[in-house]
């Protein structure tokens, strides 16, 4: 929350909060490129504000929108100060503090959820509106240029009007303010090096460079007063692509996306038929910028008949939120609310031909040899959020399977789950995997030794949701996915490369071990699948791995699975010395405690206390234990 003060009686000093402050100074001197870029973020802002009013008013009256309705882009050279106006839906004092004073806050995204939490009353219909625009992280843009910005804004339906005063430094200033019209104006004290934005030749150059698609007119006052608009606000969308140059496609993806790249692919096309819609989508080269929030929502926007209705419809999954663009159709009403977007079935049919077609270029991509590197950054990018697919989407995850690439205990570069299968053994049962936090960490992990020692391929993976997708999968081309964690009894059945050695017996061991252990672990068993390491912990074959259950445990959650194998090598010096002990009825319950606590160590986990721990390395360490 902000700090506030009153400097006088109608004047409320407000501290940006810590977060504000450290982007500030980010989209001053990192963010954006090209500083031009902050006139398409304001323009957009306005364009929002306006369609959102416009769609208010279907079921308004008292918000009707001005049949003149524009963006009024007016320089003033003598007082250095740039204006962007527009009658869209305004703000109120309140969304001037939630939404220009604390980063990342949407006044679409609160409206929203205002929306969803009001039920209509029984047997009446529910008129809820799906919402547009929001301000984001595109109207801190306006301090590249200026050294100061003054909004003043009226809501549409009061009377009120108020004004948001900043230098971006550090607080602003609430105050009143008189408004004729309802709206927003946004003005800018121009810094002395951002003069070239106050000539109405280089303003048109802008917004013809990066706002020309925007629907609502944008007018530009010059210096004898005449306005002219500066933006054609053509639907890309519904052109067709030999009319379209490959510069207009990126300046639109970087309109609609708030990225910064260039496109990675651009989908462009018409669906003809039972139901017809124009799509243009992009899927970005790099990873967006998300300074406060990760939404998981895809945000492609839905167009009815050229109209900017939401970017709410969710018309992609969660896993393809990286997608951005539009969506126009003709087959919904333009006043169609929230809870029809969910259950209309024309827009069911949307959603699952526009998944598809974001499916199919990406299958295509992958399959394309010549551009294989191509496909891995643009993997390496969003990979992670692709697995999500195979947790989250039961319909799609034969399709997703094929898209993911892995590293290997046996490749140099990614592999593909098919080149996996092609080069298994002929004993080999299933495809092997190990999940650990890195994958550097993973290539050291004793867990592979086993297979190692049998030349058997384990799969790396070590993103974030990879202790939860290979589950789900179950099979790729019959072969089941399984985690090295849970594969002993496997190793058992293939053969070790070279001659096996000798397998010492440990028996009294392994009873005293059982014995000192007996809370902390299910079993304790002498495994071969271990060469350099003394110890590791194995799945006891119920619930999940142990990553998932670490996972899980660190999250406070039960996961129904017994407690962790304990396996040890009996041809490791420190095991041989332990059941040496053992023979000699020695007492080795404070060693088994170090024994276990190493092998959590190897596996990632910590001990199970510390303290305890540091002191019996410390005392093994002193020659005394």
């Amino acid at each position: 929350m902000s700090e506030t003060d009153t400097v006088n009686a109608n004047v409320e000093r407000h501290e940006f909060g810590a977060e504000v402050g450290r982007l500030l100074d980010l989209v001053v001197h990192a963010l954006y490129s090209d500083r031009e870029i902050f006139l398409r973020e304001l323009a957009a802002n306005s364009a929002d504000a306006t369609d959102r009013r416009r769609f208010e008013a279907l079921t308004n009256e008292a918000v009707a929108l001005p049949a003149d309705a524009k963006i009024l882009i007016r320089p003033d050279k003598a007082a250095k100060t740039l204006t962007i106006s527009d009658t869209g839906i305004g703000m109120s004092k309140d969304d001037l503090a939630r939404n220009l004073g604390t980063i990342a806050r949407s006044g679409t995204r609160a409206f929203s959820q205002s929306l969803g939490d009001a039920k209509p009353a029984e047997g009446s219909e529910d008129q809820r509106p799906s919402l547009i625009g929001q301000f984001g992280v595109g109207f801190y843009s306006a301090f590249m240029v200026a050294d100061r910005v003054t909004v003043t804004s009226r809501q549409a339906g009061t009377d009120e009007a108020w004004t948001w005063d900043s230098d971006g430094k550090g607080s602003y200033t609430i105050e009143r303010a008189e408004r004729e019209q309802a709206g927003t104006s946004i003005v800018l004290h121009l810094k002395d090096d951002a003069d070239e934005y106050l000539e109405s030749y280089r303003l048109d150059h802008v917004v013809k460079k990066w706002a020309d698609n925007i629907a609502v007119p944008i007018v530009i006052v010059d210096d004898e007063g005449k306005e002219e608009a500066a933006n054609k606000g053509t639907a890309l969308w519904r052109k067709s692509k030999s009319e379209i140059t490959e510069e207009q496609y990126k300046e639109f993806y970087r309109t609609v996306s708030h990225n910064f790249d260039e496109p990675w692919a651009t989908l462009h096309w018409r669906a003809e038929g039972a139901l017809e819609f124009s799509g243009l989508l992009f899927l970005p080269s790099m990873k967006p910028f998300m300074p406060v929030e990760d939404d998981r929502r895809s945000k492609v926007r839905l167009h009815v008949r050229r109209m900017f209705i939401t970017d709410e419809a969710e018309l992609l999954p969660n896993w393809l939120r990286f997608v951005s663009g539009v969506v126009d159709t003709d087959d919904l009403p333009l006043n169609v609310s929230r809870e029809m977007l969910q259950s209309t079935p024309a827009l069911q049919k949307i959603r699952r031909a526009v998944t598809t077609r974001v499916v199919n270029e990406l299958t295509n991509r992958s399959k394309n040899a010549e551009k294989a590197d191509d496909y891995i950054t643009f993997y390496e990018n969003f990979g992670p959020v692709l697995k999500e697919g195979i947790y989250e989407d039961f319909e799609r995850r034969s399709e997703i399977a094929p898209l993911l690439r892995f590293r290997s205990t046996t490749q140099e570069g990614w592999t593909t789950l098919a080149d996996y299968v092609s080069r298994m053994k002929p004993e080999q049962e299933a495809i092997y995997y190990l999940v650990a936090d890195d994958a550097e960490a993973a290539k050291k992990s004793p867990q592979l030794e086993g297979f190692g020692a049998r030349g058997v391929e384990v799969l790396l993976l070590s993103d974030h949701v990879d202790a939860f997708w290979p589950e789900q999968l179950a099979k790729f081309e019959d072969k089941p996915l399984r985690s090295v964690t849970q594969a002993s009894a496997d190793l058992a059945k293939l053969k070790t490369e070279g001659d096996a050695p000798e397998t010492p017996q440990a028996d009294k061991l392994v009873a005293a071990l059982k014995l000192a252990l007996d809370k902390d672990v299910s079993d304790v068993r002498i495994t071969d699948r271990l060469v350099d390491s003394a110890v590791v912990l194995a799945s006891s074959g119920m619930g999940p791995d142990l990553q998932m259950q670490r996972l899980m445990r660190r999250a406070g959650r039960s996961f129904g699975g017994g407690s962790p194998v304990l396996e040890i090598n009996p041809r490791h010096p420190l095991i041989q010395s332990l059941s040496a002990k053992a023979e000699a009825d020695q007492d080795i319950s404070e060693s088994a405690g170090t024994l276990l606590d190493l092998a959590r160590i190897q596996d990632g986990d910590s001990p199970r206390d510390p303290v305890a721990f540091a002191r019996a390395v410390a005392a093994a360490l002193a020659g005394t234990a």
